[in-house]
């Protein structure tokens, strides 16, 4: 019998916002796709680069979906932030926190001393996205980065999705930093391995899988820590970012949605289809075949990736191709 993608599998790593849910509803086929995870005894990890909310928060904010997950299944990248510092600092050293109450916890929760400003002498400095920071919060961080201080950022997202569209995430703010400093932090969050090497370990796991809607941070981390992935079309990266995307962004598989879990991996892969051929032809790939949109996909995918860099085209050898493509918003 086929094994469906979980198999063989000890822990799904799960992306959040995007993944998991879109803004304040969860994402189509979620709630079913995690449940039969559970009853499967497949280990769960929600892994988010959020690090303005703490673990308790991620929770409450699920069994407002119906999920009912526990604290242990949340790994955050302010919970990868302070382990981060924690491997690099003696006990009780002092910390500049530019972030949320729960990053300022979290370092606390580790052994270190949080504070605001310079003149306490910190260390090292730790950045978070908060929607309160302030002009002053940066400045204090820069005379500490310039004076030395360890930098170390959860997670450097350029984008937060929200459900009035793309806002500046934790990652352009970084950017503000670098600028005045002219330096570059340490990244604990996707795509760097801290935060998934953390909720794997949690995890136990020896045979994890990253299911995420981003090719920059979910699959590219998965990539990073060389564990095969899945992505899911309920987010941020396209079928157009997907077949253009370089080697480190790479998934194994796609899907629709999580409910992909549950179905033939082989099916998911990305690889040559059956139903569907892709003809190079100059610098053009000629989609041709019929059946599932998602298989037409996979297959461009596999021969796009195969024909290597620079940009190729798109085109279609029939009406039905034709309108594959348009579907997909690739025509």
């Amino acid at each position: 019998m086929s094994a469906t993608l979980r198999d063989g599998h000890d822990a799904v790593l799960l992306d959040l916002d995007g993944t998991v849910y879109r803004g304040g509803e969860a994402a189509p086929g979620a709630l079913e796709a995690i449940g039969e995870l559970h009853r499967r005894g497949v280990a769960v990890r929600y892994v988010t680069n959020n690090a303005s909310k703490p673990a308790r928060a991620v929770v409450d904010h699920l069994a407002g979906f119906g999920l009912d997950a526990e604290v242990g299944e949340v790994s955050t990248s302010a919970q990868a932030g302070a382990a981060v510092l924690a491997d690099k600092l003696a006990e009780k050293s002092r910390v500049l926190v530019v972030g949320a109450p729960a990053l300022e916890s979290e370092v606390e929760r580790v052994g270190l001393t949080p504070v605001r400003e310079f003149a306490d002498e910190p260390v090292a400095v730790v950045q978070g996205l908060f929607a309160e920071l302030t002009y002053r919060d940066f400045a204090e961080a820069c005379l500490a980065v310039r004076a030395g201080a360890l930098w170390v950022a959860c997670n450097a997202d350029r984008t937060l999705p929200t459900e009035r569209g793309l806002l500046p995430g934790n990652g352009a703010l970084v950017e503000l930093l670098r600028a005045a400093t002219d330096q570059d932090p340490l990244v604990a969050g996707k795509p760097e391995r801290p935060l998934l090497d953390r909720a794997v370990a949690s995890a136990g796991a020896g045979a994890p899988l990253m299911v995420g809607d981003r090719l920059d941070t979910d699959i590219a981390g998965a990539v990073k820590a060389g564990m095969p992935s899945l992505m899911v079309l309920t987010g941020v990266s396209t079928p157009r970012d997907l077949v253009e995307a370089v080697p480190e962004e790479r998934p194994t598989h796609v899907a629709a949605d999580l409910r992909g879990l549950h179905e033939l991996g082989d099916d998911l892969a990305i690889a040559e289809q059956s139903t569907w051929s892709v003809r190079a032809d100059g610098a053009a790939l000629e989609l041709s075949g019929h059946g599932d949109e998602l298989a037409a996909l996979r297959a461009l995918c596999a021969a796009r990736w195969a024909a290597g860099a620079g940009p190729v085209a798109l085109r279609a050898a029939d009406d039905r191709a034709r309108a594959t493509l348009r579907s997909l918003e690739l025509d």
